[in-house]
């Protein structure tokens, strides 16, 4: 089990990017002593990574609330009571304003969220039309739309998107608890037509759901045993919203959840990890400790979608205590998720979060 050979050994050799983690493997990481388990971490971040930079992303909604799914997470979910009200889809227009404050504040990728179950088939030249009108401001791209065909992934690659976005969300031994009105396979089939189409993946999940962490390391296992490891890994701290069935759920203890980033970032080596939903009620501490366990990336901005997020002085502040800075423009490198590429990014809605 490489993850688990002796730590001096590990910090000089590159981690191995396997696809064949066993669930046993994936919970001794998780059982390691907690400095232990950050060494390891940081030590595979550094093989991949420069640890002094992160990600930064923002964040923009399309269309917002009315989403018909139930999922128990979810403030935009139609059937709970949470205050967020359905919203159209924006226009073209508008949301060409809000891409060009992007690019304007130094953003070089711009992500279009919908609050849809899967947008119909008359959407998607909508959406086409933002995402060809999007790159031509010379940003990439990105989408969170809900489920997708193959035929639509196919057209929204045709019209210029980069990256798309499809969280699994937990667990699958824990899913039908949290999700009834979509199946598991639903979002492994849509993670297909994705990678199939030629764009890449942004997929992650919520902790602080009620899982168990045998369940946590489901989630994680889930993810780095998938055909091509997620180009980007949210990870969604539950923002417990009143009116959804998680209101009032138990409050994960900050150390597993300082841990879940950990072992994300050693089963995934290469992938950006985020710091999702939830950071608002983060301290200063616990986001230091999750840079240390490899944590890459971060949603930036007042807002993110429904639920609150650090106002941007606030992070600014945090990366000059820690001497930490934004990865820098290079929009038209191959591979694009690499040190040298900030991004404007959304996750996926609240009704399904990128994150998300």
């Amino acid at each position: 089990m490489p993850a688990l050979q002796d730590a001096s050994a590990l910090a000089p050799l590159p981690a191995p990017l396997r696809h064949d983690w066993g669930r046993g493997e994936v919970e001794a990481l998780f059982d390691l002593p907690f400095t232990e388990l950050l060494y390891r971490a940081a030590a595979v971040h550094r093989q991949h990574f420069d640890p002094a930079e992160v990600q930064v992303s923002t964040l923009l909604s399309v269309k917002t609330g009315g989403c018909p799914e139930d999922c128990a997470y979810c403030p935009q979910a139609q059937r709970y009571h949470t205050g967020v009200e359905a919203q159209k889809l924006m226009s073209t227009e508008a949301v060409l304003e809000k891409a060009r404050q992007a690019k304007a504040a130094g953003a070089s990728r711009f992500c279009m969220g919908a609050a849809w179950r899967s947008p119909k088939d008359r959407d998607i030249p909508k959406v086409a039309a933002m995402i060809r009108e999007v790159k031509a401001l010379g940003l990439e791209t990105c989408a969170t739309l809900g489920m997708l065909s193959q035929t639509q992934a196919g057209a929204l690659k045709a019209a210029g998107l980069d990256y798309y976005n499809h969280n699994i969300d937990t667990d699958p031994e824990y899913y039908g608890s949290i999700i009834h009105t979509r199946e598991m396979q639903d979002r492994l089939d849509t993670l297909a037509h994705v990678r199939d189409a030629g764009m890449k993946t942004c997929c992650g999940g919520i902790v602080g759901m009620g899982e168990s962490r045998r369940q946590r390391a489901g989630l994680l296992q889930t993810l780095a045993t998938l055909p091509a490891h997620p180009d980007s890994v949210p990870i969604n701290r539950l923002v417990q919203v009143e009116g959804t069935p998680l209101h009032g759920t138990t409050e994960l203890d900050p150390f597993e959840f300082v841990r879940t980033i950990a072992v994300a970032r050693i089963l995934m080596p290469r992938s950006m990890v985020r710091l999702s939903a939830g950071r608002e009620a983060m301290s200063d501490e616990l986001q230091a400790l999750c840079f240390a366990a490899g944590a890459n990336s971060i949603f930036y901005g007042e807002k993110l979608l429904t639920t609150g997020n650090p106002d941007t002085e606030r992070d600014q502040a945090l990366f000059a205590r820690l001497g930490l800075r934004p990865m820098q423009v290079a929009v038209d490198a191959d591979g694009h998720d690499h040190a040298g590429t900030v991004h404007a990014e959304i996750v996926e809605p609240a009704a399904r979060p990128c994150a998300a």
